[in-house]
């Protein structure tokens, strides 16, 4: 995508250009993201924001909005990077060979959107085809990181990009230059940027080691007072019925947050961070468990900036504790599925412990009195039936590597996974090699079309001496072989009977399918879970990548009642059906962990006999199966091993229920032995 339109609003206050965007210091609310996104405005340096929270809670917003409120830059006029005339440091190849004095221009700051589709050449350029055939020289073509120079590069749903993509976007974010060695190009170019990603937990989350790449991290959640509700409604239906007219309205107050904004950005080489500050910030990092040292050169360079912010020349405890919140969210060492959290009496503790440890040192900025934050515990759910229960889960244990083989039918779009390695035709993926164009490319791999070329030069030259410079034929062109990850999609499909409460046989099933989701955790694959019990089944999280949502299903799923098998078996077909119609590339497994007594028809017809016909079905469109039979003991009616057979699957006994059997069971059903 090219470079978002965004209005902007110099110092004079005239009217914007461009598209109407909604005013940063308008929003209600979130003061903690729009803290966080105004730190890296006055410090482009700190390395980037992190957004996790649920939809609709004006993160997109805010950043659209960030870049409208920045003050205008100058730049190199005919730079492809919009070098800034001020850093000759800084400048690119291009800026250093053309002679002083260098025209300059202003120009808003800007703001690049990444989507999620993406490639690899479109984020950090390529070879500019063009050029190559036609002057037969090789000429980089600058992509999205060299556009968000001095800017903001903006990725929604960045828990979603490929991960090889998001490792590129950290390191440029770090660095602030990006490296390009490819198709025989070599060569850096300044890419200081301010990476903003935003998600949505409930979509998946990212890998630790890409949470600890982000300098900033903040959790959103939407308005509870009503009264703020109310008035979000009232400004955005303003903003929405006259835009200029609205932006006018708080024209004052954006431009006295800009002038802030500029007198942060000159006194923050100013300001001075203590000893005694910096003896906090690793007090607090090593008391919260932060592995790595990243997490303390972070809280320094956010508390140098949050004091620029408030325009004062020392850092004192109260910037150390608001960087604390900021930069160990994400950071902080924490179990499988237990969520990122901070909370402030345990940072507020180890502050005062922290404190009482020093002698009294007299600080010329105090930190100002506020009150403390809102620490209401939330009241746990209740259980709503008498006779039900709810059966804990065991820790997770170490599974051996659920990896099926590659499918067959390799050359199909594919999402990011881990399970298996595949090619891709979508033009995601990482470039590994070529071969000979078929007629239908899209994806030209200039460096091997080239070297296929290179001999056959003299004579085509003495057949067309007007030609281009680089002569090529069909035969020489070639084509990009990309390969990426693909996952599959695991559909679990629990009993919840009264059953499954005796002998300890929820318990066990909770604690392997919960090793198996954090197995499918980090191998990027798709969860979903199926309950049935009492009357009917009941498909608690459609196929997801939040296996932290399956966790929190799993855990609080009661037991009690009859056996709706049948029907837990036609919900898993039919979210099977519709997860295909979106992704056909995944591949499915049915996992089912009962003890086979179906007793509740879908209709007025016998349990069993539409149970083995939904069973046929199910085998009949492809659904790989795995039946984990429950019973136990010596009195056995032995009725998931039929099951098994109709549904063509794997049968395991509850008493092999454990890590390697489950799994080895797992990758027969996904077709690996």
């Amino acid at each position: 995508m090219t470079e978002l339109s965004v209005p902007t609003t110099s110092t004079t206050g005239r009217r914007p250009i461009g598209r109407p965007v909604f005013p940063f210091t308008a929003l209600i609310g979130q003061d903690r993201m729009k803290r966080a996104l105004l730190l890296n405005a006055v410090n482009p340096r700190l390395g980037g924001v992190l957004i996790r929270g649920e939809k609709g809670t004006a993160k997109s917003t805010a950043v659209r909005a960030l870049a409208s409120l920045l003050p205008e830059i100058e730049v190199v006029v005919g730079c492809h990077y919009g070098c800034d005339p001020t850093s000759p440091d800084d400048w690119c190849a291009d800026c250093l060979d053309r002679s002083a004095p260098l025209p300059t221009a202003a120009r808003r700051v800007p703001i690049v959107n990444l989507p999620v589709g993406a490639t690899e050449d479109r984020l950090t350029g390529t070879i500019d085809i063009e050029e190559a055939i036609s002057q037969g020289r090789r000429r980089f073509e600058p992509g999205l990181l060299a556009a968000a120079h001095r800017g903001i590069l903006y990725v929604d749903e960045v828990n979603l990009l490929n991960d090889h993509l998001v490792d590129v976007l950290l390191d440029v974010a770090a660095m602030g230059t990006n490296y390009v060695e490819r198709e025989g190009i070599s060569l850096s170019h300044p890419a200081q940027l301010i990476l903003v990603g935003t998600m949505n937990p409930e979509e998946g989350d990212l890998r630790p080691q890409l949470l600890d790449r982000f300098a900033l991290a903040v959790e959103v959640q939407g308005l509870d007072d009503r009264a703020e509700r109310a008035e979000v409604v009232r400004r955005r239906i303003a903003f929405e019925n006259d835009p200029i007219g609205f932006m006018e309205r708080w024209g004052a107050a954006e431009d006295e947050e800009r002038q802030r904004i500029l007198a942060a950005r000159e006194l923050l080489p100013s300001v001075i961070l203590s000893d005694r500050m910096l003896d906090l910030i690793t007090h607090l990092c090593t008391d919260f468990q932060v592995d790595g040292l990243r997490a303390d050169i972070v809280m320094y360079k956010t508390a140098v900036t949050l004091a620029a912010y408030a325009g004062r020349t020392r850092v004192n405890e109260a910037d150390v504790r608001d960087a604390a919140e900021l930069a160990l969210l994400h950071r902080r060492r924490r179990q499988p599925f237990e969520q990122p959290r901070m909370d402030p009496g345990d940072l507020d503790r180890s502050i005062d412990n922290h404190r009482q440890q020093q002698p009294p040192e007299p600080e010329p900025d105090r930190p100002d009195s506020s009150p403390p934050p809102d620490q209401r515990e939330r009241e746990p759910e209740r259980q709503s039936a008498e006779d039900e229960q709810v059966v804990a889960a065991g820790d997770p244990y170490a599974v051996r590597n659920l990896a099926p083989a590659a499918p067959a039918r390799q050359d199909r779009p594919s999402r990011a996974g881990k399970r298996s390695r595949v090619r891709s035709k979508d033009g995601q993926g990482a470039y590994v090699r070529a071969r000979v164009a078929g007629p239908e490319t899209r994806d030209l791999a200039l460096d091997a079309t080239v070297r296929a070329a290179a001999p056959h030069q003299r004579r085509r030259r003495e057949q067309r001496p007007d030609g281009p410079a680089l002569l090529v034929s069909g035969q020489d062109l070639h084509e990009k072989v990309r390969e990426t990850r693909a996952g599959n999609v695991i559909l679990f499909a629990v009993d919840a009977s009264g059953s499954m409460a005796a002998r300890s046989r929820m318990a066990a099933a909770k604690q392997a399918v919960l090793s198996l989701l954090l197995d499918a955790y980090q191998k990027r694959d798709r969860v979903g879970l199926i309950a049935f019990r009492g009357s009917r089944a009941e498909l608690l999280l459609p196929p997801t990548t939040s296996v932290d949502l399956a966790e929190r299903r799993l855990q609080s799923l009661p037991t009690g009642g009859r056996t709706p098998l049948g029907h837990a078996l036609q919900v898993g077909m039919l979210a099977f059906e519709r997860h295909r119609a979106n992704h056909p590339e995944d591949v499915p497994l049915l996992l089912v962990v009962s003890d086979g007594r179906a007793n509740v028809p879908l209709g007025s017809g016998d349990p069993a006999s539409e149970l083995y016909t939904l069973a046929g079905e199910i085998r009949a469109r492809g659904i790989e199966s795995v039946v984990v039979d429950t019973e136990s003991g010596s009195m056995r009616v032995g009725l998931c091993r039929p099951l098994s057979e109709a549904l063509g699957a794997t049968y395991l006994p509850l008493e092999q229920l454990r890590a390697g059997e489950l799994l080895r069971a797992a990758n027969i059903g996904l077709g690996r032995a």
